[in-house]
């Protein structure tokens, strides 16, 4: 039986401005505990302004003891160079694209300020993609994010259509990507899953929710079914977008703006 909301539509959690909306009833009672909220920023996404970061956890707060943000440094050149870059010009536009996402999440944070009056213990921490490579707990789960590419034909089919999604905003209207684009960014899109398998595993919580302002490819094949590759029992996803924005989130393609 799928872990899906009895009517089929997620539950919205209006505040501030934004609205959230868990994914599945387990999603709901983990988002219920408060324990941790996980932000992936891509890098080269304008929609995680220096503006919107400084929003989302301000409103983050309002719901979580703490939150963690995650961007995106790995394997961005690699994507680069199968554009059409030479290697070391992928590799200093890469650079510059990381370096400026990581400036507006900072700035995004400090902007928000502290927690009431705590500042020994921040409750918002920055963390490179990078920094987890050498982790056991990320290296387990990256290992079984690729053998599912591999084995699992349903996980697989959702990865290709969130990298098709992701390559769009680089590719002119009406193109697909070829095969090389298409395997870099199954990649990419492996190197960030472990953050939508079990986070607690890797930041030592013990539940979170991780967010992002559309619905995945991914989320039903990770937090809707009884086989295959899943999320962990302490892992939920809820999408989180302005409150202004239409009903029921639609779209299937995460839209990263080059």
């Amino acid at each position: 039986m799928r872990d899906a909301l009895r009517d089929e539509r997620p539950t919205v959690i209006p505040s501030g401005g934004y609205e959230a909306l868990p994914y599945s009833r387990r999603c709901q009672e983990i988002w219920r505990r408060g324990e941790h909220l996980l932000i992936g920023v891509s890098s080269g996404n304008s929609y995680f302004s220096a503006r919107r970061i400084t929003e989302l956890v301000r409103w983050g707060r309002e719901f979580f003891e703490r939150i963690d943000i995650v961007y995106a440094d790995l394997l961005v050149g690699t994507q680069f160079e199968t554009f059409g870059y030479a290697p070391e010009q992928a590799e200093r536009r890469a650079r510059k694209e990381v370096k400026a996402t990581a400036r507006r999440i900072e700035r995004g944070v400090e902007e928000a300020g502290p927690r009431g009056d705590v500042r020994d213990a921040p409750d918002v921490r920055v963390h490179a993609l990078s920094s987890f490579t050498g982790d056991r707990a990320y290296q387990r789960l990256h290992r079984r994010a690729v053998d599912a590419l591999r084995t699992d034909p349903e996980f697989r089919a959702a990865a290709e259509g969130m990298a098709r999604g992701f390559l769009a905003a680089r590719l002119d209207e009406g193109l697909a990507p070829s095969e090389p684009q298409l395997a870099a960014g199954l990649r990419y899109i492996a190197a960030e899953l472990p953050f939508f398998l079990d986070t607690p595993a890797l930041l030592g919580v013990r539940s979170s929710v991780s967010c992002y302002h559309l619905q995945l490819p991914l989320t039903p094949v990770l937090f809707g079914r009884d086989e295959g590759l899943r999320a962990a029992a302490g892992q939920a996803y809820a999408v989180i977008r302005p409150a202004a924005a239409s009903s029921v989130v639609e779209a299937v393609e995460a839209a990263v703006p080059a």
